[in-house]
């Protein structure tokens, strides 16, 4: 006995679809590798700029923290509010470090002002000119190493500590007044984290 075999059916009348022409090849081809392209390209292109930020960041970072001293330049803002060391204008002459532990983070810093611009230091610091007394060299030993300032040259010299409540920082600020109107001042403010 001979089984039958189904029939295939015939294929439906669809359109032949013919060879898409040269030209349109071409115009596929290039839009799919532009788009590749794009979708590569523009995020690797971010993560080369984004590491050479950060590699650069992290140089400047590496040079002010391995700073065994002063080094010029006015503290940044944060550090001058952290530590309330406003840096009055027009000032020159301008040095500061900063060190931190676990006990104690200090801020040096030096500047020369005019003689308004000392007041207005001390003013904006809540103390008056007139607290500060005569020879008194209120920085410590310690802190003279750390920052090398040497407080033996030519005076007169004005001194005061301005001591505040937690976590408001204490300052020691010593001022030489060899040259009345154009100040140097050098001030340690500490903290207590």
């Amino acid at each position: 006995m001979t089984a039958s075999l189904p029939r295939q059916a015939a294929p439906p009348n669809r359109p032949y679809r013919t060879a898409d022409r040269p030209r349109h090849k071409v115009r596929r081809r290039v839009l799919t590798l532009l788009i590749i392209g794009l979708l590569i390209g523009m995020p690797a292109r971010y993560l080369v700029i984004a590491a050479n930020l950060s590699r650069d960041s992290g140089k400047d970072k590496e040079a002010k923290y391995s700073a065994t001293g002063l080094t010029p330049g006015w503290p940044s803002k944060v550090q001058a509010r952290l530590y309330q060391v406003p840096v009055p204008r027009p000032a020159d002459d301008i040095a500061s470090y900063e060190t931190n532990n676990w006990k104690t983070s200090r801020l040096y810093v030096q500047f020369r002002t005019n003689d308004a611009g000392l007041d207005s230091f001390l003013q904006t610091m809540g103390v008056r000119r007139d607290q500060l007394r005569k020879g008194d060299i209120a920085i410590g030993t310690r802190d003279q190493k750390v920052s090398g300032w040497q407080f033996t040259g030519p005076g007169p010299w004005w001194g005061l500590t301005h001591t505040q409540k937690n976590p408001a920082p204490t300052q020691d600020v010593i001022v030489n007044l060899a040259d009345p109107k154009n100040p140097m001042v050098y001030v340690v403010s500490r903290t207590v984290p």
